[in-house]
């Protein structure tokens, strides 16, 4: 078993069912168990690409699955709740992206773990601190990490919760 943390985003639809029903399918997996959850954020969006803000959150989750097989398993729930890979860093009903596996490091054509552009949003940073408070990385803590990254106006505590 591994414990890995996996970024989840979404804003098109409804958003919040969204995200549960992706958490509920990952825990109803025979490989995945789903073990925390992060605070709910909304965040402006990533890039130059016009659009609604996002919900955020992180979950920590034990799994048997080899880190392909995590995403292979990734993938179909993203594309079973509507995804549709349209336009990079553009609106998505659901993202789901794999940011650590144990201590793995991995480096494929189709992931990088850790999660290569995890150090740079704190749309990502701020739920994983929620629930892997006293984690390092690379040398820094978290509140280091977050305030590198230069975008942490950008991600609010969400009014909403799950």
């Amino acid at each position: 078993m591994t414990i890995s943390y996996l970024a989840l985003g979404s804003n098109l639809g409804d958003c919040l069912e969204t995200l549960q029903k992706a958490v509920e399918l990952l825990d109803q997996d025979g490989d995945i168990q789903v073990l925390k959850k992060s605070k709910l954020y909304e965040t402006l969006p990533y890039g130059d690409v016009p659009q609604e803000n996002y919900y955020n959150a992180v979950i920590q989750i034990e799994t048997t699955c080899e880190p392909l097989q995590l995403l292979d398993k990734t993938q179909a729930i993203e594309k079973k709740l509507g995804r549709k890979r349209l336009i990079h860093w553009g609106p998505r009903t659901l993202d789901i992206d794999i940011l650590l596996m144990g201590d793995q490091k991995i480096v494929t054509e189709r992931l990088i773990i850790p999660h290569k552009e995890m150090f740079k949003r704190s749309f990502v940073l701020i739920p994983l601190k929620d629930i892997y408070p006293k984690a390092t990385f690379q040398g820094q803590a978290f509140d280091e990490l977050i305030a590198s990254t230069g975008n942490r106006a950008e991600v609010w505590l969400s009014k909403e919760s799950w």
